[in-house]
């Protein structure tokens, strides 16, 4: 049985979660066009704002002590006016997926923050497609019914659902 820890992260930490994201920003440039830095790097230059603005959360993931992955999740305004909590980023290290740890991992964040939810996954990320209605579905008890929304980076299924521990 693997030890599964979600841990809030500290400014101190925004190296860590820097190396990281290089892991997440390169698998989402199968889906995105990402701009490569001269210096080899990509950049999200959102972080400093999980520790700078209100309704902002960062965590770091650890199996058995290890680190393994990073959520991120902001409130948003939902379509109604009213907040929404919206799983900005997601990112479980490739060796420990399909083993549940995103499932335990999601799960966890949707009981500390109790409420209106929503999931978005872009329609050309296989793996989210799979994974994200199943964590939803055994989260909720049922399964949740998607919208589809068109943008201009692609086309989204987006899950909303209540978060009610």
């Amino acid at each position: 049985m693997m030890s599964i820890e979600l841990v809030a992260a500290t400014p101190e930490q925004a190296g860590i979660l820097e190396n990281l994201l290089e892991l997440y920003v390169h698998d989402m440039s199968e889906f995105f066009e990402v701009p490569l830095g001269e210096d080899g790097r990509f950049r999200y230059p959102n972080l400093p704002l999980y520790w700078s603005e209100a309704g902002r959360y960062a965590f770091l993931v650890r199996v058995d002590g290890k680190l393994a992955g990073f959520v991120f999740v902001k409130q948003v305004s939902g379509t109604d006016g009213g907040p929404i909590w919206d799983m900005a980023e997601f990112f479980v290290i490739r060796g420990l997926r399909r083993r549940r740890v995103g499932l335990a991992v999601a799960r966890e964040v949707w009981k500390r923050f109790p409420g209106e939810w929503e999931v978005r996954v872009t329609e050309s990320n296989a793996g989210g497609q799979r994974f994200w209605p199943k964590a939803i579905g055994e989260f909720v008890g049922a399964a949740v019914e998607p919208l589809y929304l068109e943008t201009s980076r692609g086309r989204w299924t987006v899950y909303s659902f209540f978060s009610n521990p």
